[in-house]
């Protein structure tokens, strides 16, 4: 029993920084599952919620492949719990001396159920656009909280100081809330678009076309704000922040690709769904650019 105790760590070691990773991977994963299940129009392939069925708890061969994709993303929430678990266990021994890794894998841990009951109700009002978009958006926040918990169990608990000046992190923020726009849009215009879930699902009735159109403004907008956060980053040679938006850039650059792409294309599965990844990247590379606007105190 002693043995299995001293497995947990007291300090933060490569098992602590493995499963970090590995729950920034599943967080992710499970958005990337979530749009193949609306793509590939599965979205009701399990009809109700909590069970699959009103009489089966899985789903049934009479369901087909639509049963199989939808009850299959379900199946993955219990990935995610076992990863919280296990995560939230290795930080447990060191709960006092980094209480932020510790409340940091407490509320991804509760997150969890969260999801888990907003897509519940996503199915229960037949895959309400609104609804779904919560969905979408509770889960970037779970992306932006892993992200974090990466970053913090390489670096220290110790007192912070701003890397760079006040000029730098003000455009930093406003970068991160052009984004923060740019995945709200993003949610509407698809709310809006043809890939809804279900041939039976309702759409918000917004102009698509139009929304298309807005949602990429405030996505050039957060790219030249961050390209004047790499120059005053490269100003203040802060080499942290530098390759952190020189990062950023690199996946925006990718996303726009896509996202016009998809666009003259006729919004097809495989990009919708790539551009789905992309707004993880994204959100993973806006979170990591805020959290080097500061470095420890020396």
């Amino acid at each position: 029993m002693r043995t299995l105790i001293d497995w947990f760590p007291t300090t933060v070691d490569r098992k602590v920084r493995i499963a970090a990773w590995v729950t920034l991977v599943v967080q992710t994963l499970i958005v990337v599952t979530g749009g193949a299940v609306r793509l590939t129009a599965s979205g009701l392939g399990c009809p109700t919620w909590p069970t699959c069925t009103e009489d089966s708890l899985v789903n049934t061969p009479e369901m087909g492949i639509h049963g199989i994709i939808e009850f299959g993303n379900r199946l993955l929430t219990f990935l995610l719990v076992i990863v919280a678990i296990v995560t939230f266990a290795l930080i447990l021994r060191m709960r006092k001396q980094r209480r932020d890794l510790f409340w940091l894998t407490l509320l991804i841990g509760l997150g969890i159920p969260t999801q888990a009951v907003i897509g519940g109700i996503s199915v229960l009002t037949q895959l309400n656009p609104y609804v779904v978009g919560l969905h979408f958006i509770v889960s970037i926040a779970m992306v932006v909280l892993s992200t974090v918990l990466v970053f913090n169990a390489y670096n220290g608990n110790g007192p912070w100081t701003c890397a760079v000046s006040g000029v730098t992190i003000t455009f930093a923020w406003m970068m991160a809330s052009f984004q923060f726009i740019t995945i709200c849009v993003g949610v509407l215009t698809t709310g809006s678009g043809p890939h809804a879930g279900d041939a039976e699902a309702p759409r918000n009735g917004l102009n698509s076309e139009l929304l298309q159109h807005i949602h990429s403004y405030p996505a050039y907008i957060a790219v030249g704000l961050a390209a004047v956060t790499l120059f005053l980053a490269i100003r203040h040679k802060s080499a942290a922040l530098r390759i952190a938006v020189i990062a950023l850039l690199a996946v925006n650059a990718a996303q726009i690709m896509v996202g016009i792409a998809q666009s003259r294309m006729g919004l097809p599965e495989l990009l919708v769904g790539l551009h789905m990844l992309l707004a993880c990247l994204v959100t993973i590379a806006v979170t990591n650019v805020l959290l080097n606007l500061r470095k420890p105190v020396s």
